[in-house]
C-alpha cells in the first residue's frame, strides 16, 4: 500500500517561528514513517517556502503552493509534487489565523487542524469572547485599549488581540503604567485588548476531534510560584519555567475537573473548531469557570502543554498524529 504524502508546514514569519521548529522536530519523531512520506516545507521568518529533508536540515529549493500541487522551483524548470493532506506545524500569526488554511482552501488540498473560520474566531481574543460568551459562556471583562474606560480595578492584563505565548503579555497594576503596556503589546498587533484579572487557578484542556466526537487529554494545572504564567519566553524552556509547573492530571475535584471538561467542549464546539485545539480556563474558588483562551495549533514541542495532557490520557504523539490526519481526509470526502 502506498504511503501518504504528508506536507509538513514549520517555521512562519511570526515570532514563534522557533517554537515550530521545535515543535516539527518532535513531529518527526514520531510521524509513523510504515504510513506517511513527509514532505518538509519550511517558511522562513521573511515568509519565503522552501522544499527541505526535515526540520533541522539545509535550506532547499523554492517552493510555491498551486491547485495542481506543490510545485518545486529549479531555474526555469519545475517540478511537481501532489500533496494527499497538508500538517500545518505553525502558531501564531500567518499559521493559526486562517491565513495558511485559507491557502490551503485555494489549493484544494485537505489539511489537519482548524478552518479558517475557527482559526481566525479563536486567533482574535476579542471575537472568542463575543461567540463564546453568546453562547453562555463566562468570559473575562475586557476592553478596547483605544476605547478604555475612566475608571479601571487594577491589576489588569494588556494583550495583543492576536498574538500567542505571552508575546507582549503585560500585567499592570497601576493606571500610569497602562500607556507604556499598550504599546509594548502594539509591537505585535496594532490591536490590544485590556482584560480584568480573573483569580483562579489555570487549567487547560486539550482537545482533538470534531463535533460531538471528542477525545480530551487528562486536564492540567498551571501551578505558579509568583507573577503570572508565560510560556515560550525562557532562554531554555526546555529545563522548565521560572516561576511555574504543570501538574497533570491536574489536582482538582472531580465536580470541578467535569464543569472545566464540559466547558472546554462546549468552547471549541461554539468557536467551530476541529482537528485539535487546547481551551484554557480559570477556575475560580468559588468553583464556577472563566475561559482564558484558545489555541487551535498548541505547541508539540518536547515540552508542551498538549502532547503531555495527552500522553497522560494514553494518546502518544504518533496517535494524535494519526488521528489529525484521518480527520483531514474524511473532511476532503465530505
Amino acid at each position: 500500500m502506498a504511503k501518504l504524502k504528508v506536507g509538513i508546514l514549520f517555521g512562519g514569519a511570526s515570532e514563534e517561528h522557533p517554537v515550530s521548529v521545535k515543535s516539527a522536530h518532535e513531529v518527526a519523531k514520531h510521524l509513523d514513517a510504515e504510513k506517511y512520506e513527509p514532505v518538509w516545507i519550511r517558511i522562513t521568518k521573511d515568509g519565503a517556502w522552501e522544499l527541505c529533508d526535515g526540520p533541522g536540515a539545509e535550506p532547499g529549493n523554492p517552493v510555491v503552493l498551486s491547485p495542481d500541487g506543490l510545485l518545486v522551483l529549479d531555474g526555469g524548470k519545475y517540478e511537481v509534487i501532489r500533496l494527499d493532506v497538508v500538517l500545518p506545524v505553525l502558531h501564531g500569526r500567518f499559521g493559526e489565523d486562517g491565513a495558511v488554511q485559507g491557502l490551503l482552501e485555494l489549493a484544494g488540498v485537505p489539511y489537519a487542524g482548524c478552518d479558517v473560520t475557527g482559526s481566525a474566531l479563536c486567533m482574535d481574543k476579542s471575537l472568542t469572547y463575543l461567540v463564546t460568551a453568546s453562547a453562555g459562556i463566562a468570559t473575562p471583562n475586557h476592553w478596547d485599549a483605544g476605547e478604555i474606560p475612566d475608571t479601571l480595578s487594577y491589576p489588569v492584563f494588556v494583550k495583543p488581540a492576536r498574538s500567542g505565548s505571552s508575546f507582549g503579555v503585560s500585567k499592570v497594576s497601576r493606571a500610569e503604567d497602562l500607556p507604556e503596556a499598550v504599546e509594548a503589546a502594539r509591537q505585535y498587533d496594532e490591536k490590544v485588548l485590556i482584560e480584568e484579572a480573573v483569580a483562579g487557578e489555570e487549567i487547560g484542556c486539550s482537545l482533538l476531534g470534531i463535533g460531538s466526537d471528542l477525545i480530551a487529554g487528562e486536564l492540567d494545572r498551571v501551578a505558579l510560584t509568583h507573577g503570572f504564567f508565560k510560556i515560550h519566553q525562557e532562554e531554555n524552556p526546555e529545563s522548565g519555567s521560572e516561576n511555574s509547573a504543570f501538574i497533570v492530571p491536574a489536582d482538582i475535584p472531580a465536580e470541578a475537573r467535569s464543569l472545566v471538561l464540559e466547558t472546554a467542549k462546549a468552547v471549541y464546539r461554539a468557536l467551530g473548531c476541529r482537528g485539535l485545539a487546547r481551551v484554557d480556563m480559570f477556575l475560580k474558588d468559588d468553583g464556577t469557570v472563566v475561559l482564558n483562551e484558545v489555541n487551535t495549533l498548541p505547541g508539540l514541542t518536547s515540552y508542551s502543554r498538549y502532547p503531555r495532557m495527552m500522553a497522560a490520557a494514553g494518546w502518544s504523539l504518533g496517535d494524535v498524529l494519526d488521528r489529525l490526519i484521518s480527520l483531514a481526509l474524511k473532511g476532503k470526502s465530505r
